[in-house]
């Protein structure tokens, strides 16, 4: 008899993180740093998307120079597995790397090995920081799509960005056509569904708070069910 090994399966439900840049210079309008998704993909096949990705098993174990706000990992626990609130700002500061080769973190030497993943980024010299990120939206992917995703969504302003903004040539080829689009436009691009109700819910949130702390409440569109429900966590 021979072996075989369960495939993956491809439907089940995933916890991810999405990061959302935003640029406000004083020259333009805010803007949004968004790349396209590649026409082959099994997942939004050329849709506009954030940077992001699924957690890896790793993301569990990535240390931090400075840790995520308390507010924030309150919340990203809130309905969801203890540990998980640093589990998915690693994984969206590494999705931000790879997919943009920017960096979100301080001078600092890593403490032990290196994971893979982080190995370039650790060569500059650098250690991930979750300080300035902010947990703003939360959705799950409705049942039946060929990927579904528990995404949670952060929001950080690109002035806590390291190095040069447009510089992308440490990104891998996930993503194409990586650019700064100004937040107004931003809708008019080919985007999913979910991405154009975050664009609205970030336009609201920095008309009334410039330094981008934790938002009042975390809008939570949650599809687990045969039922789509629409909550805010924190209230």
């Amino acid at each position: 008899m021979t072996d075989t090994k369960p495939s993956e399966d491809k439907t089940a439900l995933r916890d991810a993180a999405s990061v959302i840049v935003l640029r406000r210079d004083g020259t333009t309008a805010p803007r949004v740093l968004m790349g396209q998704r590649g026409a082959g993909a099994a997942f939004m096949p050329s849709k506009y998307v954030f940077p992001g990705g699924a957690l890896d098993a790793t993301d569990w174990e990535v240390p931090f120079a400075s840790p995520l706000p308390a507010p924030d990992h309150a919340r990203l626990e809130a309905d969801a597995p203890e540990g998980i609130g640093a589990a998915l700002a690693a994984a969206a500061l590494r999705e931000l790397w790879e997919e943009t080769g920017l960096v979100l973190g301080e001078k600092n030497a890593w403490p032990g090995a290196v994971p893979a993943d982080w190995q370039g980024f650790a060569d500059l010299g650098f250690l991930p920081s979750a300080a300035d990120l902010r947990f703003v939206f939360r959705a799950i992917t409705p049942p039946g799509r060929p990927r579904r995703f528990d995404a949670r969504f952060f929001l950080i302003d690109a002035d806590a960005i390291q190095g040069d903004l447009d510089d992308f040539s440490r990104a891998c080829d996930e993503l194409s056509h990586l650019h700064w689009v100004p937040l107004p436009e931003a809708r008019a691009l080919n985007l999913p569904f979910i991405t154009e109700v975050v664009l609205a819910e970030i336009a609201a949130l920095i008309t009334t708070d410039h330094a981008l702390g934790a938002p009042h409440s975390v809008p939570f569109f949650d599809n687990r069910g045969s039922r789509s429900e629409f909550r805010r966590i924190g209230l």
